[in-house]
């Protein structure tokens, strides 16, 4: 039982890297590679990426408040905290600053598609913005995970 919080913290980096390797790099792609509905697609994928974003949130949190109790304030001074905090600020970025207003523009262009409207050009940047903060946070998960494993 003393181990249990170590082995929460295996399992909350396994879940919350694992998501975002599986959705991001595998379910995603699929999902627009097999429906023939972009914007049935989109909305799909949108839906799996905001679930995996609560997900990091409660793993993220555990991971830093399990480091703290652990080490105190000497936590912050660790290059896998500090790791964690910059994974935990990317999915809140994502999760409460791009995703709304991605969704927002998607709105705004109904009943078109976002693609087909005057609000394409802004989609994209934001999407691109998006995809690059998810590539960033993936293989900053993938360090966390490497780094993990070595101890």
């Amino acid at each position: 039982m003393k181990n249990l919080p170590r082995h929460l913290a295996l399992l909350a980096t396994t879940a919350w890297v694992g998501g975002l390797w599986a959705v991001g790099y595998l379910a995603v792609p699929i999902l627009f590679h097999a429906q023939p509905d972009r914007q049935l697609a989109g909305m799909l994928a949108g839906q799996m990426f905001a679930m995996l974003g609560y997900l990091g949130i409660v793993c993220g949190t555990y991971l830093l408040a399990w480091r703290v109790a652990l080490t105190g304030r000497a936590a912050m001074h660790e290059t896998m905290f500090r790791v964690t905090v910059a994974m935990l600020l990317i999915v809140l970025l994502s999760q409460f600053g791009l995703q709304p207003l991605m969704a927002e523009l998607k709105a705004q262009a109904l009943p078109l598609e976002v693609s087909q409207s005057p609000y394409a050009g802004e989609f994209r940047m934001w999407h691109g913005i998006s995809s690059i903060a998810y590539l960033l946070q993936s293989l900053l998960g993938a360090f966390l995970v490497i780094r993990t494993t070595r101890k």
